[in-house]
């Protein structure tokens, strides 16, 4: 669950999730939404990838991303069963 926190910390990474749920998208695809290198948008592809939020289909000649919305309902799950528990609160 870390692993998945650490990247969507980041907001580049969230508007790459942002974009895959429209549609899938090759890296190139993706990066065409950034001022950023190719090199840096693989990389936090990779991250995303790491912490299973997006997976990848190899199509032809060409790598499609897709999100992983599994992953994201999962994390969605716990944090509403942390609230309804009352974990985490930080009144006094």
């Amino acid at each position: 669950m870390n692993e998945v926190f650490k990247a969507l910390a980041d907001p580049t990474r969230r508007k790459i999730l942002d974009l895959l749920k429209e549609q899938d998208l090759t890296a190139g695809d993706i990066a065409d939404h950034f001022d950023i290198s190719k090199p840096s948008i693989s990389n936090h592809l990779k991250i995303l990838k790491s912490a299973e939020l997006v997976m990848d289909e190899k199509k032809g000649q060409y790598i499609f991303y897709s999100l992983n919305s599994t992953i994201l309902q999962g994390v969605i799950k716990w944090i509403l069963d942390k609230k309804d528990k009352g974990e985490g609160s930080y009144e006094k």
